[in-house]
């Protein structure tokens, strides 16, 4: 945030709400309706991923969608093929020409999945795994400047740098270790529903915004692993960002409405409302993937002609941009096999060829069919 503050308008700042966390009380009435639908909408959801042979195959896509619409919050501009590309091409340990936006949220992507991979392998969600992820997300671009994996030692703010407008005063750095101890602990240890409990978490950590930048991405992230470390989704590929983008005013003035009139419940209301409208839409987006791998067995049979046509297919809808290289590194399958698969797949209008080969650099390849799914 701006750093000649005295310029901005504070005229409509929030402050922290100091002594106020977690909340005393809240009224229930209220969260009643929007409880029992996230309830269910989580429940349909989760139960499609418990149906999936392997969720991490036919979903990793969402993963860039989710990192390419959380950057887009915090004002770094991609979109969803420029991120696999660059993938691509990084991959083979070259140095790609990729705008620094592009790198940026290729990275969060790379957050995101090695702190689910972290979790999932017993790690606790902790200060260490979230300065890790810190340290991670900002280790390139803009932000390798600003103390990646370390907490602010400075008065930060949160606003609109265009509008030069103030709209909230964080914590104080001096207060932050032992509140950031408090949010911890109250993920371990209160008894509240898990569904508040993920609301509360996520409003308090970017409440009190605990770096000097990259707090929303960290936190957005924070809502998959808790919702997944409490049960209330049995794999890691839940996301929200969608839902806040759309309704970005509210969110932020409901988050703000936390500090300025301890109004807790209509922010988990708002909460739990996107929790359910994000559920139906990731239902829907899994379901036409899912759907679109049944459909493109029989072509990938049919096109590839050999043995091979599993592997090829499960590969693709993982890495949806690729080279022959990536094709044969992850499948196993020998080269020859591979050079005609994607030969009779490109020919069969399947396969769009993004770049042609030159000299020792390969082609590189995009599924169209599932690209179209992860872009809507």
């Amino acid at each position: 945030m701006p750093l000649h503050i005295d310029d901005y308008d504070h005229s409509n700042v929030v402050d922290y709400h100091y002594g106020h966390f977690p909340p005393k009380a809240l009224d229930l009435t209220k969260l009643i309706e929007p409880l029992a639908r996230a309830q269910d909408s989580v429940s349909r959801y989760d139960q499609m991923l418990l149906s999936l042979p392997n969720s991490e195959l036919l979903l990793a896509p969402m993963r860039h969608n989710e990192a390419v619409i959380s950057s887009r919050m915090e004002g770094t501009i991609s979109t969803v093929d420029e991120v696999m590309i660059y993938e691509a091409d990084a991959e083979d340990g070259g140095k790609p020409d990729a705008r620094s936006d592009a790198i940026e949220v290729f990275l969060y992507k790379e957050v995101l999945r090695r702190a689910q991979e972290a979790v999932s392998d017993g790690e606790p969600i902790n200060e260490g795994l979230i300065k890790n992820a810190h340290r991670v997300l900002l280790s390139f671009g803009r932000g390798a400047s600003k103390d990646p994996g370390e907490y602010k030692d400075k008065q930060n703010y949160i606003g609109d740098d265009r509008r030069r407008i103030i709209h909230f005063k964080p914590i104080s750095p001096l207060q932050l270790q032992p509140a950031m101890s408090a949010l911890l602990e109250f993920i371990e240890t209160d008894e509240m529903l898990h569904f508040f409990k993920v609301a509360i978490a996520h409003v308090e950590f970017e409440a009190l915004h605990p770096f000097n930048d990259g707090n929303g991405r960290i936190g957005r992230l924070l809502i998959t692993l808790l919702m997944w470390k409490f049960g209330l989704i049995h794999k890691p590929h839940f996301y929200v960002s969608a839902y806040f983008e759309a309704n970005k005013n509210q969110y932020i003035e409901l988050m703000r409405s936390v500090s300025k009139d301890d109004d807790w419940t209509t922010w988990i209301a708002f909460f739990l409302d996107a929790i359910a409208s994000q559920a139906e839409t990731n239902l829907k987006t899994a379901q036409n993937i899912t759907a679109l791998y049944e459909e493109m067995k029989e072509p990938f049979r049919e096109m590839s002609g050999s043995k091979w046509h599993i592997a090829a297919q499960d590969s693709i809808f993982e890495n949806p941009v690729f080279k022959n290289s990536q094709l044969i590194r992850r499948s196993g399958m020998p080269k020859h096999v591979a050079v005609r698969i994607t030969r009779l797949l490109h020919e069969g209008g399947l396969l769009r060829e993004l770049r042609p080969a030159s000299g020792r650099r390969g082609a590189m390849y995009m599924f169209e069919p599932l690209m179209n799914i992860v872009r809507a």
